[in-house]
């Protein structure tokens, strides 16, 4: 992956997924590669859900970080709208996966996002993710910062 993102804000240090501070955290570095936010995750047990599957929750919470960090790495910040996500097949932990977030549409300060989460091995898809986020304005920002 190329590290031609603009390094992580301070304000993010703590995020479960991302954050580099998080003790618990998964601690995934998210990077901008030919307009698609990419990362990288190995699943370890104490991430499972059953059986040596990985949790549910932490799937999805790979794929909406993945659609957060899309903007977030180009410099504006925003919430989850809506999202849904399709698991196609359980994740076994110890497996290396990639997640890949693209931009399906945007209007105006609402946009629409597109994540999935494979396997780097065998490219298997275990699921995907479609959210739509609500930016800030530049000034909501602002005043929030003061």
């Amino acid at each position: 992956m190329s590290d031609n993102s603009p390094k992580q804000s301070e304000s993010a240090n703590n995020c479960f997924v991302c954050g580099p501070h998080n003790p618990i955290g998964l601690h995934v570095s998210f990077a901008l590669e030919n307009e698609k936010c990419i990362g990288e995750f190995t699943p370890l047990a104490n991430h499972v859900g059953f059986d040596g599957v990985t949790h549910g929750g932490i799937i999805y919470s790979l794929l909406d970080d993945a659609m957060a960090n899309w903007f977030f790495l180009r410099g504006d910040k925003g919430f989850t709208a809506r999202a849904e996500i399709r698991y196609r097949q359980p994740m076994q932990i110890g497996r290396k996966v990639k997640i890949e977030c693209g931009l399906v549409y945007r209007k105006g300060r609402l946009m629409r996002l597109r994540s999935t989460i494979f396997d780097i091995s065998s490219k298997n898809n275990y699921a995907e993710a479609e959210g739509s986020f609500m930016l800030e304005k530049r000034e909501q920002r602002s005043e929030l910062l003061r």
